[in-house]
């Protein structure tokens, strides 16, 4: 096991901070100045003469860069610690996307193809994601895209839409999986082929859902400014088609506005982000008064619940650990939250106990998160860096050994 050292480890810190600033169009004088961290430091870890930071200190240059704590800690979910993830799985989900130059064409389905069942495939392939099972996902993700495609060419014009739906779901998926294991430029060419599928599908909900996909991929890269245009637009586009009328169109809109305000946040527009999380819980309270939509699994992620989190979220990242432990604070999430929202909330709650200096109430959300979710835990850098922070504390709260041994990186 790896041991501990005085704050948050990595061999690829430097490097990360030094492709996310020049990414940022900043110098590391600028990104001191933004963060409010000593650019000796900046200099230091980049140059590879300082390995470790506290977190506070990372918070802080993960702010000045606009991007997330866990983007700059580098290895995202679903990334071994290896950094092995183009291996024969990954490279087959790679063909699937983009196939051959010169390839043949989709062939027509068998006797034996049912698009219900392709769909119910599609829709648990979601929840497997929402679940981190990344390993049972990429390896039924080819055959799934293949099978999608050729119910494009399949059946007359109405069958076909329906398979364009199946295919733009399916990629939309794909591009998810491939932001998790840190190809943001493959997720970008599989979600604006999503988007094409889409455009030809007998789902009007589809492209913008795909957008907000979008949207997250542009914040993954830094990209806030185009993030937040494309979420505002498609929400627009939602609102004026009369989507919002129904539970599932609803759900679209919000989400895509939560993205938006995560964006403005990100870019120091926190009260522009304030007034759209504002709308979105508004909204959010309509959504169980309308007929109920579709099948969950295939819709955007927007509840109440959905909101909450996000604004604990926000003000975590934004230097407000009281308000986020007063917002998270006898929160009750609806059945339809997913595991990949749930650890987002406790991961944020144990992130606001730690930088209030409630070490106990950081390991108590830990061993909630261990409950809840344990594969989403194992994944997380953010995890790993609680745990490694509070470790250089004197007096180590009881049960943080067990933590530690749990992910791998005990003394």
């Amino acid at each position: 096991m790896a041991a501990y050292g005085g704050g948050v480890a990595n061999e690829h810190l430097g490097r990360t901070l030094r492709r996310l600033r020049r990414l940022a169009a900043l110098t590391q004088e600028e990104l001191a100045e933004r963060s409010g961290v000593s650019v000796d430091v900046v200099r230091q870890l980049e140059q590879g003469r300082k390995h470790s930071a506290r977190l506070p200190t990372l918070h802080a240059l993960a702010n000045g860069l606009g991007v997330e704590l866990t983007t700059l800690l580098g290895d995202p979910p679903a990334v071994a610690a290896t950094g092995e993830n183009d291996g024969p799985r990954f490279v087959a989900v790679r063909r699937a996307i983009m196939p051959a130059l010169w390839g043949l064409p989709p062939e027509p389905t068998g006797p034996g193809f049912s698009l219900d069942r392709l769909r119910e495939q599609i829709a648990d392939r979601w929840s497997q994601y929402h679940s981190a099972e990344f390993d049972t996902v990429m390896k039924t993700l080819p055959d799934l895209i293949t099978e999608a495609r050729s119910a494009t060419v399949s059946g007359g014009g109405d069958d076909r839409r329906a398979g364009f739906t199946a295919l733009g779901k399916v990629l939309q998926l794909a591009g998810h999986v491939a932001v998790r294991m840190g190809k943001t430029d493959l997720a970008l060419t599989s979600l604006e082929r999503a988007i094409e599928a889409a455009q030809q599908s007998d789902d009007p909900l589809l492209a913008p859902m795909i957008v907000n996909s979008v949207a997250w991929t542009y914040q993954r890269q830094g990209r806030l400014d185009d993030a937040l245009h494309i979420a505002l637009c498609a929400a627009e586009a939602t609102e004026e088609g009369g989507h919002t009328d129904t539970a599932d169109g609803l759900k679209v809109w919000g989400a895509l506005t939560m993205s938006a305000a995560t964006s403005a946040a990100r870019s120091g527009d926190y009260e522009r982000a304030a007034e759209m999380m504002a709308e979105a819980e508004t909204a959010a309270a309509r959504v169980s008064k309308l007929p109920p939509g579709g099948d969950n699994r295939m819709v955007s992620v927007f509840s109440p619940s959905s909101v909450r989190i996000e604004r604990v979220r926000l003000a975590v990242q934004y230097g407000h650990p009281h308000d986020a432990l007063a917002l998270a604070k006898g929160m009750r999430l609806s059945k339809d939250t997913p595991p990949s929202w749930r650890t987002w909330l406790l991961l944020d709650v144990a992130r606001a106990h730690t930088d209030i200096g409630d070490a106990a109430g950081a390991v108590k959300a830990l061993e909630s998160l261990r409950r809840v979710a344990p594969t989403w835990m194992r994944h997380h850098t953010l995890a790993v860096a609680i745990v490694r922070d509070l470790w250089t504390l004197p007096n180590r709260p009881p049960g943080l050994r067990s933590l530690a041994e749990f992910l791998g990186v005990g003394e």
